[in-house]
């Protein structure tokens, strides 16, 4: 099959769950010998085409102007699918789904797309006016969690199936880069610096642990507008000396993030809204008990007792409470260790790929 996965950003500028997710997916179709093409946009330094591990990558100029801005960027993108001639379209969000959705239209062509997190909880004015009609007229839909299904039924009632994003379990094997432990107990947060990951409860969560484990570190993988504003609280909290803000990390040495994991006791994700949480599933995979926060697609995948904790948003009592259990009783960790490599199995790209497959084919257009 031809197949053109719309996406709004793409690595190895962007790498958060989508980006990453995309990569995985267009690279996994093509082993099997697709013919895959990411249609994304343009980034500074970057080619406008090129071919990455058997894929090919379209990159289109987005011009910074209010709305008209993006129908010159979503015309870009159905004229170079009229030009590749797909026999499907995979929208990667509900924002890409306008694209395949005049595609659909105008070149008779087939389209899935896929609801991913802040397209469905938090979308913006466009997405609102148009996400019922994209919904509505897409040839299958997906979305990432049983709560995000609910959510989409809501804005138009149909079939949608329930794909989670995935891993490649190989990539989170134990082993060691160079990355030394630190002293102590290493509670590890990977992932945006901005309001809505919570991280700023999570530093009010580290204060209380702190008091009761002047042994314990935080590790901050990551980076983002709020770096400047999180730094400042916690020096005013007086941790500032128990907490490591490590940055972003590049595309290219992605590998080191499973290496934190190696190191860390245990994993915390306090956001305010998440889709899936691909990152968690990482941390399974690592072996990582996680505390996490109820929201989104969260409670799909941590199961409250189980293979970790979870917690209301914002409740960075409960947090530390939670945090501190895990930290001080290493036979809980190792009991939750062992449930997340096994639930993290289920989780695996070729199995998520080999769904795509199966509905790709019953969807792509007539062969002529």
């Amino acid at each position: 099959m031809k197949i053109v996965i719309i996406v709004s950003q793409f690595p190895p500028q962007w790498f958060g769950g989508t980006e990453i997710g995309t990569y995985r997916i267009a690279e996994h179709l093509a082993k099997r010998g697709h013919e895959v093409h990411i249609i994304t946009s343009l980034d500074e330094g970057m080619p406008e085409d090129s071919c990455e591990k058997g894929f090919n990558i379209h990159r289109i100029l987005r011009i910074r102007i209010k709305f008209f801005g993006k129908l010159f960027f979503w015309a870009a993108i159905v004229r170079r699918i009229h030009k590749i001639d797909p026999d499907i379209v995979q929208a990667q969000n509900l924002d890409s789904g306008i694209p395949a959705l005049i595609s659909k239209k105008l070149l008779k062509l087939p389209y899935a797309v896929w609801g991913q997190g802040s397209d469905v909880y938090l979308p913006t004015w466009t997405i609102k006016l148009s996400s019922k009609t994209i919904i509505k007229n897409a040839d299958s839909v997906f979305a990432l969690t049983k709560n995000m299904k609910k959510v989409m039924q809501a804005i138009y009632n149909r079939e949608i199936a329930v794909i989670p994003t995935g891993i490649d379990i190989e990539d989170y094997a134990d082993r060691s880069r160079g990355i030394e432990k630190e002293t102590g107990k290493i509670i590890l947060f990977v992932g945006r610096l901005n309001q809505v990951k919570g991280v700023q409860y999570l530093l009010r969560a580290m204060k209380i642990v702190y008091e009761a484990l002047p042994y314990a570190r935080l590790i901050l993988v990551g980076d983002g507008e709020e770096r400047k504003n999180l730094e400042y609280l916690s020096d005013t909290l007086g941790i500032r000396d128990c907490v490591n803000f490590i940055g972003a990390i590049p595309f290219e040495r992605t590998y080191e993030i499973s290496d934190y994991m190696d190191k860390a006791d245990v994993f915390v994700l306090p956001s305010l809204s998440e889709g899936l949480g691909t990152v968690i599933l990482e941390a399974m995979a690592s072996g990582l008990p996680v505390v996490a926060t109820r929201v989104g697609g969260i409670p799909d995948i941590l199961e409250d007792g189980v293979n970790g904790y979870l917690v209301e948003p914002g409740d960075f009592q409960d947090m530390a409470k939670k945090i501190t259990l895990l930290l001080e009783n290493q036979t809980l960790r190792h009991q939750l260790s062992e449930q997340n490599r096994k639930k993290a199995e289920g989780y695996l790209w070729k199995n998520i790929v080999n769904r795509l497959e199966r509905i790709y084919l019953e969807i792509k257009k007539p062969q002529k």
